[in-house]
């Protein structure tokens, strides 16, 4: 019987070493890794966007000139063209001092949204103040607000246009470079570019006084729908109406000269 007591304290004791030494390891042991996820198959994965209107292979450059500064040593290049191509003296008085082509790139890209941060304009303010007829309750522009826009508009009437975009197509990797920068990795400049332009030449012609408001510190439109219109169509519209017409007989233009240009 005492044999029999010990057998079993015996088989009692090894049992409880083994749940002890299971336990420890069940502890030690590290969490089982989740199953990886399968990768996904080529067709899941979603293609870039087609591009629409493509440039011309390098910029339409040849081989012996196609050399381009980096994007943050552009200015003095991008200046000095600009320059040459409006005249110095346009240049010194319209360009902005520093970053032509992000400011460039920024300011298309925003012309279709409510706002152009103005800190991004890559031309200089126009002169004189913003002028209304009227009260702050009942007012219209005052159609001698216009005028202030002629130094830009004369420089626009006058450069020839397929200068304008052979300058672009030279320039366009830095413009590509500047856009993919601004938060489009997959994104092609002269697809929004284009597509900013049609924007543009579809703002309403107004003729006639065009009402405002006040309600703060700036004038807004008095008719809803023409204050909702995106930045861009609501500066042609302050710019007046000849203005207004020959920018975009200017921009149709420019849009013809980029379209018309096959990749190489």
């Amino acid at each position: 019987m005492r044999k029999s007591v010990i057998v079993w304290i015996l088989v009692a004791a090894a049992g409880g070493l083994g749940l002890w030494y299971y336990l420890a390891q069940r502890q030690a042991a590290p969490p089982a890794a989740a199953p990886r996820p399968p990768a996904p198959s080529p067709a899941a994965i979603p293609a870039p966007p087609a591009i629409l209107h493509p440039v011309p292979a390098a910029g339409g450059m040849t081989a012996q000139s196609t050399a381009l500064p980096t994007l943050n040593d552009s200015d003095p290049a991008i200046r000095g063209a600009l320059s040459d191509l409006i005249g110095a003296e346009a240049g010194k008085d319209l360009l902005a001092r520093d970053e032509l082509i992000r400011r460039i790139v920024a300011t298309v890209d925003n012309m279709p949204r409510t706002k152009v941060p103005l800190e991004k304009r890559p031309v200089v303010a126009v002169a004189g103040q913003f002028r209304a007829l009227g009260d702050e309750l009942h007012s219209t522009i005052d159609p001698s607000n216009f005028a202030r826009y002629t130094p830009m508009v004369d420089v626009i009437r006058k450069v020839d246009t397929q200068s304008v975009a052979n300058l672009y197509f030279h320039f366009y990797p830095l413009f590509q470079s500047a856009y993919q920068n601004l938060g489009y990795p997959n994104g092609y400049f002269n697809d929004r570019l284009i597509a900013v332009i049609d924007v543009l030449l579809a703002t309403p012609q107004l003729h006639g006084p065009i009402g405002l408001v006040r309600p703060n510190v700036v004038y807004e439109f008095a008719d809803s729908k023409l204050e909702a219109l995106p930045a861009g169509q609501k500066l042609l519209i302050r710019m007046g109406p000849e203005n207004e017409a020959l920018i975009k007989a200017r921009l149709s233009e420019l849009r013809a000269a980029l379209t018309a240009a096959r990749p190489q």
